[in-house]
């Protein structure tokens, strides 16, 4: 079996609030032979379970442990549209979404469908190439927490199709092979640098921005040595959905499930970002 289909698994159990319950569970033993470390160890555990619930603790990771690049503004706005190509001229800039899982059957429609934070990032990157004029690509195959079966409709068919019938915007690129954020990069920069494409506005939550931009420009650098006549990739940065205080401040120090999936979320991120993937 792929090393890779363990992913889901190995995230499952070190991201919180698993480490939480590690740590309660190892204090309740401790507390017979050594009750003053057993409950400073169970109260460790507490504390963790607690702030991995908390929207500031979401915050905290966002601002200054990712550090995700700031949103595009009107100035860079205006340069991406003086770019955009002509009726018989080949695109030298694309707006490439990466995907964020979908699902098998969505009972309402009676097909797949791409899920919320898929939608949303399809959402913002139809908007940009409204605002621009440059074409969209979708890269996103079948991840390793979904089922992997022959004749599977990929991500990237789903959003073809998601593009055409809910925004009237077709895309102009799918990548449909790809299973991770890496294999996103790797497939969809020599996708699109064999067509000359030598920009690429990548479109992701501003969360995983720092790992998902590290491994586009990554395969940037390997594309450019192996492919001479590969053009070289800028990679503009164009994050999105990024998370913000509430209204009432003192809301985000109590655990929500809102605050618990974020936490989840950035700590995935930082764990990918320390592996290298």
């Amino acid at each position: 079996m792929d090393w890779g289909a363990w992913k889901p698994v190995i995230s499952a159990l070190v991201l919180p609030p698993v480490p939480g319950l590690v740590l309660i569970l190892v204090g309740a033993r401790l507390i017979q032979p050594k009750r003053g470390w057993g409950y400073l160890v169970l109260m460790l555990g507490v504390l963790m379970i607690w702030f991995s619930g908390c929207n500031v603790t979401a915050l905290w990771l966002q601002n200054a442990v990712l550090k995700p690049p700031v949103a595009l503004d009107g100035a860079e706005m205006l340069r991406l549209k003086a770019l955009r190509p002509g009726r018989s001229t080949p695109p030298q800039v694309a707006i490439v979404v990466l995907g964020a899982g979908r699902e098998a059957l969505a009972r309402e429609y009676g097909v797949s469908d791409l899920s919320p934070a898929s939608a949303e990032r399809l959402r913002y990157g139809i908007w940009l190439s409204r605002q621009t004029g440059v074409p969209v690509a979708f890269s996103g195959g079948v991840g390793w927490a979904q089922q992997r079966e022959a004749g599977e409709t990929s991500e990237a068919e789903v959003a073809a199709r998601v593009a055409q019938q809910h925004f009237g915007w077709p895309l102009r690129w799918t990548e449909s092979q790809s299973s991770d954020t890496r294999s996103n990069a790797t497939m969809t920069m020599a996708m699109l640098a064999q067509e000359g494409v030598s920009e690429i506005v990548l479109v992701t939550e501003a969360y995983h921005m720092p790992r998902a931009r590290r491994a586009f420009v990554r395969a940037s650098d390997r594309a450019s040595v192996e492919h001479a006549d590969w053009p070289a990739v800028r990679i503009i940065s164009a994050p999105m959905g990024f998370w913000n205080a509430g209204e009432r401040s003192g809301l985000d120090w109590l655990p929500s499930t809102e605050g618990l999936e974020h936490v989840r979320q950035a700590c995935h991120e930082v764990l990918g970002l320390a592996a290298g993937l």
